[in-house]
């Protein structure tokens, strides 16, 4: 089977509970990094430094959350 099917296929499937909680908690750890990130104020170079690991991490969480299925 074609790999690329196969992730189409699990983006598209129904999640577990667990893996939606999961997934809205990395949204939100990548929306609070960006902010962080982006914020127009000057910030310490530590917050800057977390900013951009929440962003990180909540994009990758965000992504293997999606891809998990209960077909597989």
């Amino acid at each position: 089977m074609n790999k690329f099917k196969v992730l189409k296929e699990r983006w598209m499937a129904e999640k577990p509970k667990f893996w939606k909680d999961v997934q809205k908690i990395c949204i939100t750890a990548g929306v609070v990094g960006g902010t962080l990130t982006a914020a127009p104020v000057t910030l310490p170079v530590v917050l800057i430094t977390i900013g951009h690991h929440l962003a990180v991490a909540g994009v990758f969480g965000t992504i293997i959350s999606q891809l998990t299925s209960t077909q597989h």
